[in-house]
């Protein structure tokens, strides 16, 4: 994904176990019992065995959840669970893969949408020497053309036509922006630009668009890296019906994306621009679970979430299998947001909740306290009660109060 990660290799060994995962949005609460504010998702895409336990919890509270191909199945299971629950099939955009065919046979359910034994010669991507790009670090993972209106038709067709009636909708990964994306500085002959590369991708997506639409399937890319360019999630967005980032904001316990102009709040836009849209955006934080990237990755979160964001932090990259921690912050119910985020200081942003307020000091790592004072009594995160907060530069707060 986006040259970090990449999914949809396959597990025989747990092909019989049902990987399924959850999500629906939290049941109607019953008197007195809270709603939660946040909303997050289950990526499981390592075909990891999951238990009855884990799917009972998990699709109580988590409305989306994406799983391969060949697990139809554990859709099925997961809209028993919950009838709300939206289930998306991994399929790669980008690429074909040499080891899921064999025999000259490629395999019935594919992380892709057109196998490597079945595509036309000239839907393969060359370099400028012709010859076809192998991913980086991905063995059997080759780059097709999206810019190939017979590759886009035929990855279309075959994706509806195996995901219909099956599934939700489509994850649909490595949507990318980079010309030389899996091959570090060298750019196919068809796209030596960057700006080439973006049109052939926007060329895919809005060329497919309809037949997604059609099949009643919604459709989420892997955007992530689009924030370094200008303009790219909302021109990819246009086409589909939310957007990934794969990389948001932290990047590990001690790499924190501060503002800057394509930093902190080019990522806090990409929810603003889909909320306002009535489009999916799910974002997934880089942390091992310590406290300061938690809460600032968390508190940032809610300056522009709405009801369609999602967040599920991940540990380790490419670690695919269980759910994320469920963070007993989840649960917490701010109540409905009395408006948009706002500027309290240099890059200092807070937003209030008719229940509670988030604040997010996104000064860069190191910077000063910024003292920030409230407008009465609110309880922190350690169930004090405080009347200011004061935060370093990339930390946030989430505080409750009485309502």
């Amino acid at each position: 994904m986006q040259g970090e990660t990449e999914f949809g290799v396959r597990f025989p060994q747990f092909s019989i176990l049902v990987t399924v995962l959850m999500a629906a949005l939290v049941p109607a609460a019953q008197a007195g019992e809270p709603v939660s504010t946040t909303k997050s998702f289950w990526l499981h895409m390592n075909s990891s065995p999951v238990s009855d336990e884990m799917i009972a919890a998990e699709a109580r509270r988590r409305p989306y959840v994406v799983l391969n191909a060949w697990e139809g199945d554990l859709a099925a299971r997961l809209k028993k669970a919950n009838p709300k629950i939206q289930t998306f099939v991994y399929k790669d955009l980008s690429s074909t893969r040499s080891y899921a065919c064999e025999g000259g046979v490629d395999d019935t359910d594919l992380p892709t949408g057109v196998g490597y034994c079945a595509a036309d010669p000239s839907w393969f991507l060359l370099d400028p020497n012709g010859h076809r790009f192998e991913y980086d670090g991905y063995r059997g993972h080759w780059q097709m053309d999206v810019g190939n209106v017979a590759y886009q038709n035929a990855w279309a067709d075959n994706v509806v036509a195996s995901s219909r009636g099956v599934f939700d909708g489509v994850f649909m990964d490595n949507a990318l922006f980079a010309c030389d994306t899996y091959h570090d500085g060298v750019c196919p002959a068809a796209y030596p630009t960057d700006e080439s590369m973006r049109d052939a991708y926007r060329s895919m997506l809005s060329g497919t668009r309809r037949k997604f639409v059609d099949a009643g399937l919604k459709t989420v890319a892997n955007l992530s890296n689009a924030r370094l360019h200008d303009g790219a999630w909302d021109s990819y967005t246009e086409h589909l019906d939310g957007g990934f980032d794969e990389w948001w904001l932290t990047f590990g316990d001690h790499d924190l994306l501060s503002e800057y102009p394509q930093g902190f709040r080019r990522q806090l836009a990409e929810i603003t621009a889909n909320e306002a849209k009535g489009k999916i955006t799910w974002v997934q934080p880089h942390h091992s679970g310590a406290e300061q990237p938690f809460r600032y990755a968390f508190a940032s979160y809610l300056l522009a979430a709405g009801g369609h964001a999602a967040i599920s932090e991940i540990a380790e990259t490419d670690r695919y299998d269980d759910a994320s921690p469920w963070r007993a912050e989840y649960d917490w119910d701010l109540g409905e947001p009395l408006g948009a985020y706002r500027a309290v200081a240099s890059n200092v942003f807070q937003r209030d909740f008719a229940c509670g307020t988030a604040i997010v000091n996104a000064n860069r790592t190191g910077s000063a306290a910024v003292t920030v004072r409230l407008d009465g009594a609110f309880v922190d995160e350690k169930g004090a009660s405080v009347r200011s907060v004061a935060l370093p530069g990339t930390t946030g707060s989430v505080l409750r109060k009485t309502c």
